[in-house]
Parts: structure tokens; sequence; C-alpha cells
């Protein structure tokens, strides 16, 4: 806590010395002036107009129009124009220069217009600015993607699929991301994905991410970044590279926002918001959600035991389970302009979920003739509750009126607990009662500097500090007679702590606007202690990694582009990985974690290349990967047997451990048509080769698995302007060591319907049109062979209204809607 004091204390000093030092003005970035009416003027004259698309002729809401005194040398009044594009604005009289602006639109100015008077300015036209056309289609017809030297951004735009949906939906809806059936996160198969909010890791994501990206509703973001090449001001956890999700926050003047809610089948029920406020210094932001939803699911498991020279004995499994869940998240915060070039954002987060799942364990034994020799039902009702809070500042420094030099320092303050709680009934009987309390502190330290030299040039170094402990307390107890009798093998107490430091820095330049390079080098120092208090058994590992990135680009013209990418990561083991306590659902088959597993290294390189033809846009890769020290799950015979119906059954133990090496190479493609305007489509394909090589108790792990996915979507404009869209996804079959998974395939479907002058919008979604999003695998081992199906969630439908105020509406355009890869390619973004 001392550490949190200490920090509050420099970051609020730092922001008190600056906001002192300079005078405050009004902020001066397009469409955020404010309205400020000089009190010592004798009167006030009202000025009027209309702003207009100067192309189509269509009046534009919420254009800004501003009056900067020269004299005065700063903004002195401004508005906003209407539904119809008219203004109505006090002024005091004087000589100004009077701008007209509006988000993506060139900047008009009438200069030096001396106002003595009532004036009518007239019909104002401004004209869209082509290689910014993508801002407005952020919020607009379609998902677009800019390419940047050290990542791909993908604006969620309108994807009707994930309506009512979503981040989880969302995730699963982006080029080179992938989502399985229980919603875990994959980049180009890879599921070590770091997972950041704004650019730094958040509360909303929480200790389960599977989770909380399941609860945070989809219009809550404006875009996902995808980075598979991250540059040196990121973290270098997470192999698979980095997905930066980045939440709606509008800087509008006045109020504005949008509201949206939700129902569906199986139950479900949900409603959410943004909102913004902005007036004079001051932009007050809010994102909050409620939902609820009932998800059942299905899962299967048959295993044959071979029992030497007698004749094998079956374990047929099925569970079914039915998850309730209820959440709410708010994220609440304030930005105050202290003055042009210096800015201070507080925000407060509050995440609370409860969940109830109820799983039914059916277990029956079989001879070797599939005669039925015994019937054992489990039942495990198990309540969890979550809660996070969240604390965070940020102070933005520009310096000499350049907005690409600054200075910026962030502190975050987090704490989650969660709770999971069952007694587990076995043949009617309460048989097990467990227990699991999790509680996580988490404290973020940033500071980054920008400095830009020359003009196509730019350096930048920082430091990261990252402290976390994790508790967790595990109790199994045992009803023996009608009391319940504590397991001492296995009940633990676990405190895991691990504190890193991290210092960067790196260099940019574009060369003759066709070569850019972005070279940096990144130092983690890494302290990590376990301690099992129950057991008494402590372990410290400290660990320095260096990781060096390398990004490089050439454009070959206009519409060609090169990019090739290295970079140096670290996979460590999350509190899952480590924990030995084993789950309980199942009393012959459990997962357990393993605290001897080390970090995992892997060197990684990335060739992209981007083409635009015409109507069609492609953008390809192939990369390469090279892990030491690679998390593999081993299933294995624990030597122990559980009752089931009055037989003795072996339990199967299934736990991670570090594994030689893993080889990972690939190639993608993202394909983008728009034949019309009416018509988009747009398709993604993946192919990878995994080869892992390593040795455990004298067995072989030796493993070549190629697979792949591809993703497309189809969307057109039905007549009465109902858009129809459609998202077929399919995953290759997969095999590894001991499991081979059969191919998944599932699609989407939707139509949506603009209102009320496109002020509102009415979507119908279908999740898993053919309810065939289920997971197929046959695990093989020397001592049993096994398959498994597992579904988790069945086909959805979902009906959701969305109403937006005071918001940018899309603007229909009769002429092209420019490129869709975004403008400039190479820019140095971290």
């Amino acid at each position: 806590m001392r550490k949190i004091t200490f920090a509050l204390i420099c970051i609020l000093t730092f922001t008190t010395v600056f906001a002192q030092n300079q005078q405050p003005t009004s902020p001066q970035s397009p469409g955020e002036k404010t309205t400020k009416i000089i009190t010592n003027e004798v009167r006030d004259i009202t000025v009027t107009g209309k702003v207009i698309d100067k192309d189509v002729n269509l009046p534009l809401e919420y254009a800004t129009v501003a009056f900067f005194s020269r004299k005065e040398n700063k903004i002195v009044t401004g508005g906003i124009t209407d539904i119809d594009g008219n203004f109505s604005i006090p002024v005091p009289t004087g000589t100004y220069d009077i701008t007209v602006e509006y988000i993506s639109y060139q900047k008009k100015t009438i200069p030096n217009r001396s106002l003595t008077s009532d004036t009518d300015l007239g019909v104002l036209g401004i004209a869209i600015n082509v290689e910014s056309l993508n801002a407005v289609e952020v919020i607009a017809e379609r998902t677009t993607v800019e390419i940047k030297l050290d990542k791909k951004i993908y604006n969620v735009g309108k994807d009707l699929t994930v309506r009512g949906g979503t981040v989880s939906d969302v995730l699963d809806n982006v080029p080179s991301v992938s989502v399985d059936v229980e919603g875990n996160v994959s980049l180009r198969g890879n599921d070590n994905v770091r997972i950041l909010i704004n650019g730094k890791p958040s509360g909303l994501v929480g200790l389960n991410s599977t989770d909380a990206l399941r609860q945070l509703p989809a219009e809550s973001i404006e875009r996902v970044e995808v980075i598979t090449s991250p540059s040196a001001r990121y973290d270098a956890e997470g192999t698979a590279g980095i997905l930066n999700i980045i939440l709606r926050r509008s800087k509008l003047q006045g109020l504005n926002g949008a509201i949206t809610a939700n129902a569906g089948h199986p139950t479900s029920a949900g409603i959410s918001g943004n909102i913004n406020y902005r007036t004079g210094d001051f932009n007050f932001f809010n994102t909050s959600g409620f939902s609820y939803n009932e998800s059942p699911g299905l899962s299967k498991t048959r295993t044959e035991y071979f029992n030497g020279i007698d004749p094998s004995t079956f374990l047929n499994e099925t569970r079914n389970s039915n998850r309730e869940r209820q959440g709410f998240n708010t994220n609440l915060g304030v930005e105050w302009y202290i003055n042009d070039t210096a800015s201070l954002t507080t925000s407060f987060l509050y995440r609370d979920s409860d969940q109830n799942n109820e799983s039914t364990n059916t277990i029956n034994e079989l001879d070797s003739n599939g005669n039925l020799i015994n019937q054992s039902i489990r039942f495990d009702p198990e309540d969890e509750t979550d809660k996070t809070i969240q604390y965070s500042v940020n102070f933005d420094k520009q310096f000499g009126g350049n907005s690409e030099h600054k200075l910026t320092m962030d502190f975050q303050f987090e704490t989650s607990d969660e709770i999971e709680k069952s007694i587990i009934a076995q043949d009617g009987d309460d048989a097990e009662r467990v227990q699991t309390i999790e509680n996580q502190r988490e404290v973020l330290l940033q500071s980054d500097y920008v400095r830009p030299i020359g003009e196509n040039s730019q350096f930048e170094f920082g430091y990261r500090g990252n402290f976390n402990e994790l508790d967790t307390d595990y109790t199994l107890e045992f009803n023996e007679n009608g009391d319940y009798v504590l397991d001492t093998d296995v009940s633990n107490n676990l405190v895991y702590r691990e504190y890193i430091n991290a210092l960067y820095t790196q260099f940019g330049s574009k060369i003759k606007d066709k070569f850019s390079f972005l070279l940096g080098l990144r130092m983690e120092s890494t302290r990590i202690s376990i301690n099992q208090k129950t057991s008494n058994d402590f372990e410290r590992k400290n660990y320095v990694g260096l990781f060096p990135t390398v990004n490089l680009g050439y454009e070959i013209s206009d519409k060609q582009s090169l990019t090739l990418g290295y970079n140096r990561r670290i996979r460590r083991p999350r509190s899952r990985f480590i924990n030995p306590f084993p789950s309980r659902t199942s009393a012959t088959n459990l997962f357990q974690g393993n605290p001897d597993v080390d970090p995992s290294y892997s060197n990684s390189f990335d060739l992209g290349y981007l083409n635009r033809l015409g109507k069609l846009t492609l953008n390809s890769s192939i990369y390469f990967q090279h892990a030491t020290d690679v998390f593999t799950f081993i299933t294995e015979d624990t030597g122990d047997t559980a009752i089931v119906g009055g037989t003795e059954v072996p339990v199967i133990r299934r736990f991670p451990i570090n594994l030689a090496t893993n080889d990972r190479y690939g190639f993608e493609f993202t394909l983008t048509y728009r034949p019309t305007k009416k018509w988009n489509i747009n398709g993604n394909f993946n192919l990878f080769q995994s080869i892992t090589k390593g040795d455990y108790n004298g067995t072989s792990f030796d493993a070549e698995n190629l697979s792949w996915f591809v993703r497309l979507n189809n969307k057109y404009t039905l007549p009465g302007n109902i858009d129809w869209q459609t998202r077929v996804f399919y995953m290759g079959p997969s095999e590894d060591a001991q499991n081979k998974s059969k191919g998944m395939f599932s699609t989407d479907l939707a139509f949506s319907k603009d209102l009320f002058k496109d002020q509102a919008s009415i979507t119908f979604n279908v999740s898993d049109l053919f309810n065939s999003r289920k997971r197929q695998t046959t695990s093989t081992t020397p001592t049993f062979i096994g398959y498994s199906e597992f579904q988790w969630r069945q086909r959805s439908f979902n009906l959701s209204f969305t109403y937006r105020f005071n918001q940018q509406k899309k603007q229909q355009r009769e002429r092209g809607q420019g490129p869709q890869d975004g403008g400039d390619d190479f820019e140095f973004e971290g």
C-alpha cells in the first residue's frame, strides 16, 4: 500500500506543477472546440449558417463551428450544427478566423472576418478527406482494416452477427483470431495471447479472461488491434502476440451516447450503454452493462481401459450442464484538459458477476460385451461470485505544440475477488464440499516518452512495472457419516507473487517515403515466489530477459507493400497452470496444475504482403516461430482409483509440463471484396503446422499437427435497406502427441434495419445456426483410449435494439468508399 500511495503522490504532484505553470486554454483538437463567452464584451451578436457535404449536398449534423481571435490567441466561442446542418451561435463583436470542422472532412477556414452585427454566413460546403475516410466507416457501414508497421487494426463497424453479443463474439469474428467452444482465444492457432484493454491490463479481463470477455458488451468496442509482431513498447508476455481492445469514447461537445437492449433464447437479456458529456475543459464518460443468460451445455466421454491380459472395461460419462450468469460492469471516468498541451484522466471500474453452474455427470460402467455393470450419478452445483475494482490515473503532456512529442504517465490499482463453492452429490447423497477463494491485487506503473526527430523519425523509451499477488485458498472436504472431514492431502493455500520491472527503448524512421523501420529492445526482470502455506513449501524464481524487436516496411507502390517483423517473446505460466489443486467436477477425470512449470521463450518472424486490386484487397503473411520449454498437457493414470457404483475405477489426471521444443509455421491471408455498394465479402484463411519434440518419463511425445481454419463473411443490403449478414467458420482437424480432434463447423446469421433516420437499429441474429459447434477429440495412451465430445453453448437466438443520441451517424455516399486498409501504411505506433 505504501508503494501505491507514493506513486499517487508522485503523479498528482507532477500534474499540479504542469497545471500551475501553464495557463489553461481551450483544447484545440478537431471536433473538440468549447463554447466560451467573453464576459467583458459590450454586446453579443448572432452568427448563423448551414454546413453541408459539398459533394452530395447533405446536411452535416454535429459539425463544429469555432471563432478564433488572433488578438487573444484563443478560441472565444463556438457551437455545433443541428440535425439539418444549421447553427446559431452568440458571438462577441470582433474579428475572427472562423473554422468549420467535421470528422473525416477537410477543415474549412474563413480568415479575418469582422463581425459587428448579426450575420448569416450562408451555406458552407465542406469536402470529404479521402485519406481519413475510414474514420467515418469505423462507426458506419462495415468493418475496415488499417495496416500499421507493427499491427493490424480492425474497426468493428456494423458487424451484425455480434449485435447484443459480447467481446468474445467480436474476437471470434476478427481475422487471424479464433475462439474455441470453451471461449479460449487463439491467435493463428496459438492460445498464448496477451489481451489488453486500451493498451493496458484491465479488470475488464479479470482473473478469468474467458468469463470476463463474455460479460463485456460488444457495443462497447470501437476497434481491435491485432499485434502479431509487437514492438518493444508492449509487454513481452504472449508468444502468439497481443490483442488490444479499444473501448468507445467520444469527445464531442455536449451530451451524446448510445444504449442497447437485447433478449434471446436460451434465456438471455441485457442492457448496455455508453455516454459522454463534454463541457469546457472536462469530458465525463461512462460505459455500463448488465446481462443475464442461461447457457446449457453438453459433453460426452467414452473411455476404454486396457486391463493387461484381462478383457477391457468401458466407462461412458455424460455431463449435462446449465450455467446461469448475471453480471454488471461499469467504467466511469473524467478527462481534464489542463491546458492545450496537458490532460489528466481518472477512471473507476467496477465489475460484479454471479454464476450458478449445475453439472450432472452420469457414469455408466460396461463390461467387454457392452453390458451395464453399474451406474453412478454425480451432481455438482457450483456457485461463483466475482468482483473487480480498478482505479486508474493517466497524465498526458505534449511539448512544443507537437502531439507526437509527449510524455505519458499511468498508475493503476486493481483488486479482484473470486469465490467458487459447491456441495457435490454422489448417487443422491452429499459426498464432497469444495471451495476455492482467489484474491488478486495488482499494481501497474508506466511512463512513456516519445520524441520525433525531424519529419520522419521517432525515438521512444519508457518503463513499466507490474506487481501482482494471487492468493488461492482451496478446501476439499468429504462427507463421512454426516460430518465433513478435511482432506489435508489436497486442501492447500497457495500465494503466488509476480513482480515484473521492464525498461525499453525503440527508434523508427521512414526513408524516402518508401522504406520504414522500427527497432527496439526491451529488458524485463521477473521475480516469482510460490508459497504453499499449508505444506510450508516455498519456491522463488528470478530471471532477466532481453527481448529485441525489428519491424521493417517497404512500399512497392501506392497499392502494394511488404512488412517484415521479428520479436522475442515469453510465456509465463498462469496461476491455473501452477495451482496443484485438482478439479472435482468429475471423480475420474482430474485437471491439476504443476508448480514446477517454467516460462517458455519464443523467437518469431512474420513476412506480410498487402495488395489493393481495385475492389479487391489482399492482406497476407507467412510466419515462423521457434519456442523452447513449451507447455504441454500430459494425460496419465494416477494409480489411484475412485468408487463408481461400488466399483473401483482408475483416476486419470491431466497436467502441464515443460516439454522440449515447438516449431510453428504457417500462412494466412485476408481477402476483402466489394463488388457493389450493397454487397461486401471478406474471408480469412489460416494454415499452420506445429512440430513438437520431447520426451517425458521415457515416453516420446514427438508430434506433428497440421491444422487450418477459414472464415467467410458475406453482407448484402436487401430491399427496404435491410442488411443481411452470414458468417461461416470451419476449424480443420488437428493432432498432437496424444490427441486427435475432428474439424468443427459453425454458421451465424443476422438481419438488421436502421430506424428513426438512422438514430436506431434493430437486429436479429442466430448463433451456431446448425448447432454444430462441438469439439470432438480422441486421446490415446498406453493404459486407455478415450473419446470426448464437448459443446459449450447450444444454438442461440438474439434480438437487440440500439438507440443513439447526439452521435455521429453513417453518411450514405454515392461515390467510392476509398481503400479499405487505411492510409499511412507504416505509421509508428506502440
